[in-house]
């Protein structure tokens, strides 16, 4: 006899199987796993695999990763997990508005930033040129070995064991700072619906966020920003919501507002052009000349401008680059003492050079690291000055 929780999930998926527009991934679209399991009682496998990666060792360390400023020095910033719950919140948001699967966009959007090492991107620069004649280093491509083999809570074998959508999605995650890079899948073929919905959650998460961060750590100003399509449309739509508010109120909701225009961007665009494209199923959306899941021309123009001025005013601010030219002058030490002494890589790590290759294995331990576990392993092995 059946479990009773059973026909739970089957209705679920009956449901989903009539809500969600055509194109988008149902369960039947899943793709399997690497090591075959029996369904769930009661959860769908998009259920289970978010459950998975909220549950893993490389999530709970997001927290003590850098997104733009140092994690915990204020504790108000964004680190690399609160940015994720950003990214996955927004995702479920839309994906609903949107009728796509909303526990496969929010899977992928929480194991989107596995992979990235401490430090942020200055972390990933490094480790990409000390990897150079080893394979390299991609953050994407990290984050899909996280999930496929550096993860272990199963005895039977390693990884998670998430579904192929869920790693195709992770596989081919591109947005301005990152690009798709797997040996799994064609990367000749775009990402389901859901994925290229979380690239530009992922956008649209770290572009507001930061403006918030850099407003709050006066590494910006209204008035500098003001010169901006985006922000001036926000601070507009701000005014005239609340024309006698302070600034400082008008400047928060004005840095709400930048999400909140995006996110309605996309899914009246994206919603234009899946009416137009119509794709039958999960293939005709792989095969379409186009990414169906987009911003508008005029606001995708916009981005780019707010784009390129954090880049040059935020990323590239003195103080950040001082934080960043630390993490890389760590990172560098640590990677060099680890490839000359494999005897200082934990027990767990050190067993797995034969098969693995020591500047791999030095890599994954590196880029697992916490910005604070880092620099800890830096002063107990290198005695923590800087050269």
């Amino acid at each position: 006899m059946d479990h009773p929780s059973e026909s739970l999930r089957e209705a679920f998926n009956e449901h989903h199987r009539r809500w969600l527009r055509p194109g988008a991934v149902g369960e039947a679209d899943a793709g399997g796993r690497i090591h075959e399991e029996h369904p769930h009682a009661y959860r769908t496998c998009f259920q289970r695999d978010r459950d998975r990666i909220v549950h893993c060792s490389a999530f709970r360390r997001l927290d003590y990763k850098t997104q733009v400023f140092v994690p915990h020095v204020h504790d108000h910033y964004r680190t690399r997990l609160t940015h994720t719950l950003e990214v996955a919140q927004i995702a479920r948001s839309l994906a609903r508005a949107l009728r796509l699967n909303e526990d496969l966009a929010e899977a992928v959007a929480l194991a989107h930033d596995l992979g990235h090492p401490p430090f942020g991107h200055a972390g990933e620069e490094v480790l990409d040129e000390l990897m150079a004649n080893h394979g390299h280093f991609e953050h994407n491509r990290q984050s899909l070995r996280v999930v496929d083999y550096l993860e272990h809570p199963y005895p039977a074998f390693r990884g998670l064991n998430l579904t192929a959508a869920v790693r195709e999605c992770l596989a081919k995650h591109a947005t301005r700072y990152d690009t798709p890079a797997a040996d799994a899948f064609d990367l000749r073929r775009r990402a389901p619906l859901e994925g290229q919905l979380v690239d530009l959650c992922d956008e649209i998460a770290y572009t507001s966020a930061d403006v918030d961060d850099a407003l709050q750590a006066r590494w910006i100003t209204p008035e500098a920003l003001g010169k901006l399509d985006l922000w001036r449309l926000a601070w507009d739509q701000a005014l005239a919501a609340d024309p006698g508010a302070r600034p400082i109120h008008t400047q928060i909701r004005a840095t709400k507002g930048i999400l909140a225009i995006l996110a309605d961007d996309v899914v009246a665009t994206t919603g234009r052009r899946l009416d137009d494209a119509a794709p039958a199923d999960l293939e005709a959306v792989r095969d379409a000349p186009q990414r169906l899941v987009a911003c508008s021309d005029p606001v995708r123009a916009a981005l780019d401008q707010l784009g390129d001025f954090m880049y040059r005013e935020v990323y590239l601010h003195p103080a950040n680059r001082r934080s960043t030219d630390e993490g890389r002058h760590l990172i560098r030490d640590l990677f060099a003492r680890f490839a000359a002494a494999p005897d200082a890589l934990p027990g767990r790590y050190a067993r797995r050079i034969e098969a693995d290759g020591l500047h791999r294995v030095v890599c994954d331990y590196i880029a697992g690291m916490t910005d604070r576990f880092c620099r800890d392993e830096h002063r107990r092995l290198c005695g923590g000055g800087r050269g």
